[in-house]
């Protein structure tokens, strides 16, 4: 997979931006702090995933006073071009489409602008809740496992109108309420299947990957050992744990057990790492997980995502930075820093920030 163009208009600061990186090798975006590096990758990234990685709503994305954001990436697969475009709106449905047709879900927008993301955020995957661990495994099985994606996006929709009903109906459990509950948790417990076992699945196939990633960044071969671990948010039946729930979930009007509320152990030698790793320590598991699945992809799917790193050097020391770099597979690569780059990156092209049209 490789990216020819990238269009941003009344994309965040941009007035209208071209980037044309090098068809193959690494392209660098340099410039101070604060001019709109990261928005460049951010804007690609979000043609994989249609959100911000940095947590950002709509109305942060759009430059201020524009009605709408455009995206538009021109990406090559193995001799196959496609166009890519995202429109951002703020007063009517945000929508991606590929080739000129409207796709959603994870599937299929990861397939079409996949991406391997490295930030300064990704600490948060680690130190943070579970919600960003959950995105990174099922951003995961969009490039992996349709099945496992398409349970993704049905399990989202059905807890999003779930909880919807659970508002709607004031705490009250009237006997509309509690029968169409009784479908919505049928078909919650039906996904959930599908979902909870490729999650586990996946788990499995990272934890020898990431284990190895960790141990060669933080330079630890021998003394260190990453575990994965998924881990439920019930036990036993989801149908007879969303019934014995259903209770507590009407007062509260949301639903509290089910995949949408599972997580992802993490752990450094028994040390759990989100509350007893050091930040260093808990940086280099972040790493390790994106490049567990970037290595995963290659070796599973004909898919060869484009490297992301968003002036991720400026928080690792030299050491750690020069073994990021030794671990990085080969393939497109777009880099941002406000400093030189450390030794063993050679860059095809070097673009100025400043040298793209903003407001």
């Amino acid at each position: 997979m490789t990216l020819r163009h990238l269009d941003l208009d009344d994309f965040r600061i941009f007035r209208h931006a071209h980037v044309a990186p090098e068809l193959e090798g690494t392209t660098v975006i340099t410039g101070p702090n604060g001019t709109g590096k990261t928005s460049v990758l951010e804007a690609l990234a979000y043609l994989g995933t249609r959100r911000s990685f940095r947590g950002a709503p709509p109305e942060a994305l759009v430059r201020t006073g524009a009605p709408a954001a455009i995206v538009r990436a021109e990406i090559d697969n193995a001799g196959t071009p496609s166009t890519v475009d995202a429109e951002i709106s703020l007063t009517t449905r945000s929508r991606i489409r590929v080739n000129r047709k409207s796709v959603s879900g994870r599937r299929a927008l990861g397939a079409a602008s996949p991406c391997t993301l490295f930030s300064p955020e990704d600490l948060s995957i680690v130190s943070g809740g579970p919600k960003g661990r959950r995105d990174l495994l099922d951003d995961a099985l969009g490039l992996l496992d349709p099945e496992g994606a398409r349970a993704a996006d049905d399990t989202e929709r059905i807890v999003r109108q779930r909880s919807a009903l659970l508002r709607q109906s004031g705490g009250r459990p009237s006997a509309d309420v509690t029968t169409t509950l009784d479908v919505w948790d049928q078909r919650l417990a039906d996904a959930a299947k599908i979902l909870v076992a490729a999650r586990e699945r996946l788990v499995a196939d990272l934890a020898g990957l990431v284990d190895t990633a960790y141990a060669h960044i933080a330079g630890a071969e021998g003394r260190e050992v990453v575990r994965l671990a998924y881990v439920r948010s019930w036990a036993g039946d989801l149908s007879s744990a969303l019934e014995e729930s259903r209770r507590d979930d009407l007062r509260r009007g949301v639903t509290t057990v089910g995949p949408h509320r599972d997580d992802l152990s993490l752990t450094i030698d028994g040390r759990e790492a989100r509350t007893r790793a050091s930040q260093g320590e808990q940086r280099c598991v972040a790493l390790a997980l994106r490049l567990g699945v970037h290595q995963l992809v290659r070796a599973r799917t004909s898919l060869v995502p484009i490297l992301l790193l968003d002036d991720v050097f400026s928080e690792l020391d030299p050491v750690r930075s020069r073994a990021l770099v030794t671990a990085l597979p080969p393939g497109q690569c777009l880099v941002t820093t406000a400093a030189p780059l450390p030794d063993g990156i050679a860059a095809a092209r070097v673009i100025p920030v400043e040298s793209l049209e903003k407001a």
